[in-house]
């Protein structure tokens, strides 16, 4: 069955972000399950700014799971990136990942790269920093299937990455590693942008999709953009997903209506 989850963020410094949830965790864990989600994605400073004994507290008592977890803030707020010309910032940058990969994982969770990707600029090659890429999930991907969960890579827009900004760019991506334990996040908004059917590369992605960001054409909770829901959700059934849809959507005009929103769209789409 495939599953609901909101995002929380606990990063002030990503404030804007689009995050339906912010701050407060123990409030948004309460206002998810009110709500009738399966789980909370968590957008954390760090690894270790997190309380792993508070997290599985309040899941236990909301009868929540946690979805995955992003990494995003290691761009956001220390600006490391793993195809970073600098190797020092590149090594950081694993370090940054593999905190968040150990913590999600006890958890039974996956961690998200997304903006940690990068870009190729300046001297640095498309090619170079494709090899920096693949170098880094090689490491990874085993360390995340050492937790028993796997490693999500999520292709970005044009706007924010000129490295995989499609399905087919990141199925190609996986192809040209040795480890298998890498799988895609689809993110609706992203794929609005670049794909020329977001359902045909849904199809495309087949068993590759391990995540998916539920959010609208304009990066609002879904149903207030243009999106064709039946479609996306016609195509991850074919393809048998059973995973989670997120909402990592901009909290308009707030936080629960937001979260309200998004489950109405949820259960019109998938139940």
């Amino acid at each position: 069955m495939i599953k609901s989850s909101v995002t929380i963020s606990l990063a002030p410094q990503a404030k804007g972000g689009p995050f339906v949830f912010w701050g407060d965790l123990a409030g948004s864990c309460a206002r998810a399950a009110t709500l009738g989600f399966d789980g909370v994605e968590i957008f954390a400073p760090s690894a270790e700014e997190l309380d792993a004994r508070e997290i599985k507290q309040l899941l236990a008592q909301h009868r929540l799971k946690l979805a995955a977890m992003g990494t995003g803030a290691g761009w956001v707020l220390q600006k490391l990136r793993l195809t970073d010309p600098d190797s020092a910032v590149r090594t950081r940058a694993r370090h940054f990942i593999n905190g968040i990969i150990d913590f999600a994982g006890s958890f039974g969770a996956p961690a998200i790269i997304g903006s940690m990707q990068g870009r190729f600029e300046g001297d640095v090659t498309r090619e170079q920093a494709l090899a920096w890429l693949r170098e880094a999930l090689e490491q990874m991907g085993p360390r995340a299937h050492a937790c028993g969960v796997p490693l999500l890579f999520e292709p970005l827009n044009r706007y924010e990455t000129n490295l995989i900004n499609t399905v087919a760019d990141g199925l190609e991506l996986l192809r040209t590693l040795r480890t298998k334990n890498v799988k895609l996040l689809s993110d609706l908004f992203h794929m609005n942008i670049e794909e020329i059917s977001i359902a045909d590369a849904l199809r495309a992605g087949g068993q590759n999709v391990g995540h998916v960001h539920f959010v609208d054409s304009n990066r609002r909770p879904a149903g207030n953009g243009h999106m064709d829901f039946s479609l996306v959700a016609q195509a991850l059934r074919e393809i048998g997903f059973s995973g989670y849809v997120s909402a990592e959507a901009l909290p308009f005009p707030d936080s629960e209506a937001a979260a309200q929103q998004t489950m109405t769209s949820f259960k019109r789409a998938f139940r």
